[in-house]
């Protein structure tokens, strides 16, 4: 049940990759080159854990900002009426994957739902890298289209670094392109787009009145599509940031000092309840499938904290399902909304 056990866990695995990769890495880049660091975060899931009830702790609902998305279609509607114009999405597929299959199909309902056009583009799974880059170059040049996403994860004989930064700068709608990420990263810079995501995340503190500044935060995960950004826009809002990944010995000791944990590594039940401070905030952005007979689907939807026993020790927190997720594609019509009135300088 000790998180001690699991950091060792990840620490001895982490030690196989690095062995591993290293011979793989240096037949490609430099030895010097900090590119042979981007060794993979591997993380080992918790799989027990105990129920402590919590009167006291609070959930953080996303309705708070869910009166984003008719506040997006108002817009919208005043546009079409303005100048004739709607904004435009295009989405990008690769293979059959069903979670990426879902996660499409709620985004496209989301955009009728609003008014925003949709354009969807699927590529069998043994798609070479150059099909994909003429598809997101056509959509580059498409006036009607003002938003590119490319759904996440690619099959791993993809590039996704090079896909991904293929997409117009000002289409990047997800927020991924790395001119977005360092102008988040540098003080005076704005990026055009914030990954959605994070700023969920720092909606969700902010519109429940969790004071940020100050304040010590600690990130589990450093992904380029939610931890490292969450990281950076937390330091925007002057927090002391730490950042956990699979090689951190143990993470419990820094996450246990920390006002506000998030968390996006896609573990399930990985932050336990003594990985907690008494009172702290927690922000799971974790979404993740587990068997369950008793579920009609068979499975159901949990986060990356141990829920039963967080809720024991936190003042605040959001549930999985219906905390981050659902907000998120609302963030995502947001930034296609705002991309159209920079193409169509509509104000």
């Amino acid at each position: 049940m000790g998180g001690g056990g699991g950091g060792a866990a990840w620490r001895t695995l982490g030690k196989k990759w690095l062995h591993s990769t290293r011979a793989l890495t240096h037949t490609r880049i430099p030895p010097n080159s900090l590119l042979s660091l981007d060794l993979p975060d591997v993380w080992i899931p918790n799989t027990n854990y105990t129920s402590t009830a919590n009167t006291n702790c609070r959930f953080i609902p996303s309705s708070r900002i869910h009166d984003v998305k008719s506040g997006i279609a108002w817009e919208i509607c005043r546009m079409k009426n303005a100048i004739g114009k709607l904004p435009g999405l295009a989405v990008l597929l690769v293979g059959k994957r069903r979670d990426s299959q879902t996660f499409i199909r709620i985004k496209i309902k989301a955009c009728n739902e609003v008014g925003i056009a949709s354009f969807i583009a699927e590529l069998p799974e043994d798609c070479t890298e150059d099909e994909i880059i003429n598809v997101i170059s056509s959509y580059n040049e498409n006036p009607s289209v003002h938003g590119i996403i490319v759904q996440l994860p690619l099959p791993q004989h993809l590039d996704q670094e090079k896909i991904v930064n293929a997409v117009s700068l000002e289409k990047d709608v997800d927020g991924f392109h790395p001119t977005n990420i360092g102008n988040l990263a540098m003080r005076g810079r704005e990026p055009l787009f914030i990954p959605c995501a994070p700023m969920v995340c720092i909606e969700l503190l902010l519109r429940s009145g969790v004071e940020i500044i100050g304040k010590k935060a600690a990130v589990i995960g450093r992904s380029q599509i939610a931890g490292l950004p969450t990281s950076l826009l937390l330091q925007r809002h002057n927090a002391t940031v730490s950042t956990v990944h699979a090689f951190t010995k143990n993470p419990e000791q820094i996450t246990s000092q920390a006002d506000i944990v998030v968390t996006d590594v896609g573990v399930p039940n990985m932050v336990r309840g003594h990985w907690l401070k008494q009172g702290a905030v927690v922000v799971d952005m974790g979404t993740n499938l587990v068997k369950d007979p008793s579920c009609r689907q068979g499975y159901r939807v949990t986060g990356d904290v141990c829920f039963e026993e967080a809720i024991g020790v936190a003042s605040a927190i959001t549930p999985v399902p219906g905390g981050v997720g659902p907000v998120t594609i609302s963030m995502l019509l947001s930034n296609t909304l705002d991309s159209a009135k920079r193409a169509y300088r509509f104000t």
